[in-house]
């Protein structure tokens, strides 16, 4: 994973998901999350703690994952709702640094720290933008600070890398306008990254949508991976791959809609065509577009590991 963030060659192309979801179907037991490990006593937390970390690790070693997101503070359904995967306060570090301590370095532990703001379709916002730019100056430091300051929690419960997830795009394109851009979004993905370089880690932007336009400007800042090249919005990962070079590791592309709602044949084909085309450049990791949700058959998703397996003969 390393190699493929500084944009090397690797041995194999590296297998990493945004956020994976599908533990008990991949393991035929149980991670405990959300509501359920919120009414556990501390005695039945910690042991679940312990639990959880022996089952990501299993299958982490039983997909080939060179590294993996921890359960962390999204994917919810409402402000107060503890959905299913989240750990709620600061028992996602310590999750961190029960998974670190059984796997050491072997397998690259990633945290969901935020950094960069993302796109806002509400009207107050869309308004702000317009009218009040310097609150949103504001904004944007405000989650700089506050990503920062988590990067720094997960870096010392064990972590090798962060993420911002940050949608700057839907399927028509960017959210941002190139000024916009250039005062909001790119001076602090670049702050953000030289920051956690210095504490040493890794740092991946994560976001949904179209972005072709600015993937050059994305590649010029300190960022080492770009997540999604998603697939829906018509990103085609060969030729994003011609705009940055090695200068992004790009992971992802495999339409995670289709790992739902497809066959495991399309999965396969989906997934050999990737590696075909792209496998053999540096900086490349492969995975869903985004999340690999429960109600993906864990079958489709063992035919994208067995594409991969196909792809790199031991």
């Amino acid at each position: 994973m390393i190699a493929a963030l500084e944009c090397r060659a690797p041995q194999a192309v590296p297998i990493w998901e945004l956020s994976f979801h599908a533990w008990d179907a991949a393991s035929g037991r149980h991670v405990v999350l959300g509501e359920e490990f919120a009414a556990l006593t501390m005695q039945e937390q910690d042991h679940a703690l312990h639990t959880n970390a022996e089952i990501i690790a299993g299958v982490c070693r039983d997909f080939n994952f060179a590294a993996v997101t921890m359960p962390a503070s999204y994917w919810y359904q409402a402000p107060n709702d503890l959905a299913y995967y989240i750990l709620p306060g600061e028992v996602r570090y310590l999750q961190m640094k029960v998974m670190h301590d059984l796997v050491g370095d072997d397998i690259m532990l990633i945290g969901n720290s935020g950094g960069v703001l993302g796109a806002n379709y509400d009207v107050e916002f869309c308004e702000t933008l317009v009218h009040a730019p310097e609150k949103i100056d504001e904004m944007a430091s405000n989650t700089l600070r506050n990503g920062l300051e988590t990067a720094k929690k997960y870096r010392d419960a064990g972590a090798g890398a962060v993420i911002s997830s940050s949608d700057i795009a839907d399927n028509s394109g960017p959210f941002y306008r190139p000024h916009q851009m250039s005062r909001f979004i790119l001076p602090y993905l670049n702050d953000w990254a030289q920051a956690c370089k210095q504490m040493g880690l890794y740092s991946i932007l994560h976001s949904d949508g179209q972005l072709t336009r600015y993937l050059d400007d994305i590649a010029a800042t300190a960022v080492n991976g770009l997540q999604a090249i998603d697939p829906v919005a018509g990103m085609d990962m060969l030729e994003a791959k011609k705009i940055v070079g090695e200068r992004l590791c790009l992971c992802g592309n495999i339409d995670c809609g289709l790992i739902i709602s497809g066959n495991p044949a399309e999965v396969f084909a989906e997934t050999t065509k990737l590696l075909t085309t792209c496998g053999h450049m540096n900086g490349l990791v492969l995975g869903a577009s985004n999340a690999v949700q429960e109600e993906a058959p864990i079958i489709n998703y063992r035919a994208m590991i067995q594409a991969w397996q196909d792809n790199h003969p031991e």
